[in-house]
Formats: C-alpha cells, structure tokens, sequence
C-alpha cells in the first residue's frame, strides 16, 4: 500500500525537476542613454505578468548624465553585474538592451568569455552607429549639427563620451577607424588581439533579435538598429551588403546563416515607446523569451 507521504515526496520531487528543466531561462535589460533602471520597469513588469516565475533584473548602474560615460567603463561594470548572475544561472539567460543599452550588451556579450547569454534582443539599438541630428544630439550639442560633430567626437575629449564611441560619420569613415575607440573594435573593423574572442564570444548566442522601425525619430539611420547605414552618399546599405557582414568580421553572417537571427520591423513606433508597446512586446519580445 502506498502512503500519502510517499505520493506527496514523489510530487515534490517532480515539481522540483519541472521547475528546473522547464521555467523560463532570467532576463537582464540594460537600459538606454540618460535612462533610469525604473524607466525599464513597463517591460520588465510585462515579462513578470506572462512569466510569473520568470526572475527579471533591470541593472542599476549608470543612470541619467551617468550613461554620458565611456562605453567600454559602462560595459565593464555592467559586465560584472551580469557575470554574478551568469553565474548563478548555468541554464543559461536572455538579454534585452535598450537604445544604448543594446551595445553595452552586445560589448558584454562579445567580450565575456564563455558567456550563456541564450537570446539577445537588440531593442532600438544604433548597433552600426548614429549619424543624425536628433533630439538628443540637438539638446546636448547644439552649436553642432551633423556635418561637423566629427571633428569633436573624434577627438580624445569627444571618445570620452558615449555618443561619440557609436558616432558614425559615413562621410569621415577613415578618420572613425583611426581616431574612435569603441565602434570599430566592437565590429572587428580594425585588427587588435581580441578579433578572435569577440567573434567566438558572439557566435555563441542561439537567436539575434533585431527590432526598429522607420517612426524611431532618435536611431540615425533607423536601419542601424538591424546593422544596416549609411554609403557615403547616405544611401541605405542594408545589413547583408555591409562590409563587417560580408566578411563575417564579428559573426553577424554565422548568425544569419544558421537561421538564428530575426529582423523586426514596425512603423509607427517612436524611440521612447518601444520598451513600453504592448504590441511590441507581444509579437517582438515574448516569443523569444523561452
């Protein structure tokens, strides 16, 4: 005869075996420039919602002028928050970075070292770079307009801000390559010693998700959120014809050709509603989030 403890282990055990094969993998989201981690609590509260039992971190690190510093400071101690929680996770875990806060991602992504990041959802990310006047540009700098912006953030003092890392003058692409700190080495546009690691470290996510749209009004060109920019006309070159694809500089061609990464577009969409968009979430974010 079977007691009622016996049946009452047996259950608890299998509900312990349920909850660690089958919950859903942790979620970290970075947040964008001059943002606060409770600008990011829409989203986070929306994966809560559908995945209860889903843990969801929004890293409190570098907040409102604070995201103003250089990226590879930003990436190195966002880095370490996320590592602890890598850690403590070794199923795995899904990452969303928002705005800027999508290459600071990328960056920990491609510099930690056997890293678990399973999905990385890039959301409005100027992943190529920003070349435009937008708002934010036009606030901070507002005797500069596009044209001449490079000749401060190519300087020493210019890369010592974030927005100068990911400026992207398509029109002054030699003087990027020499002068800027971050973009170009995240690319794997320049030789330097971690070519290898950076395009090993990002071939080992299993889905690349992309999302913009033509309605951001801040991501110059909107295309960079999906890796594609400007020619030096300013013509649109799209993701599959940019040079850093073609040759595979950092994995992005991998990626799309084992079918592991997911390009979404949506108009109507600006800049400060993407992490806020039911719609969004629903059909852009969830359905990666397994």
């Amino acid at each position: 005869m079977v007691r009622s403890y016996d049946i009452r282990w047996a259950f608890t055990w299998l509900f312990v075996i349920f909850v660690n094969v089958y919950c859903y993998k942790p979620v970290v989201i970075i947040h964008g420039l001059f943002d606060k981690p409770e600008n990011l609590e829409y989203l986070a509260s929306y994966i809560s919602k559908k995945h209860s039992r889903t843990n969801v971190t929004v890293i409190n690190l570098y907040d409102g002028l604070k995201s103003l510093s250089p990226l590879w400071e930003q990436i190195h101690e966002f880095g370490n928050s996320v590592s602890k929680i890598m850690k403590e996770n070794p199923n795995g875990i899904h990452m969303i970075g928002y705005s800027q806060g999508g290459l600071i991602a990328r960056g920990i992504i491609s510099t930690l070292d056997n890293h678990n990041v399973n999905t990385f959802i890039s959301l409005s990310s100027p992943q190529m770079g920003q070349y435009g006047d937008t708002d934010i540009i036009k606030v901070w700098f507002r005797d500069l307009i596009k044209k001449y912006a490079y000749k401060f953030f190519y300087t020493n003092e210019g890369q010592l801000i974030s927005i100068g890392n990911f400026w992207n003058d398509p029109h002054h692409h030699d003087i990027f390559l020499n002068k800027s700190i971050f973009l170009p080495y995240l690319n794997n546009e320049i030789n330097h010693k971690q070519n290898l690691n950076y395009k090993k470290n990002f071939m080992r996510l299993k889905k690349l998700i992309l999302i913009g749209g033509p309605d951001d009004g801040v991501i110059c060109p909107w295309q960079s959120s999906q890796f594609g920019f400007y020619t030096k006309n300013e013509d649109i070159l799209p993701m599959e014809k940019q040079w850093v694809y073609k040759i595979d500089a950092f994995g992005l061609r991998t990626l799309s050709e084992r079918n592991a990464t997911k390009i979404l577009t949506m108009a109507g969409i600006d800049h400060y509603q993407w992490h806020k968009n039911q719609t969004i979430f629903d059909n852009f974010i969830l359905p990666y989030l397994d």
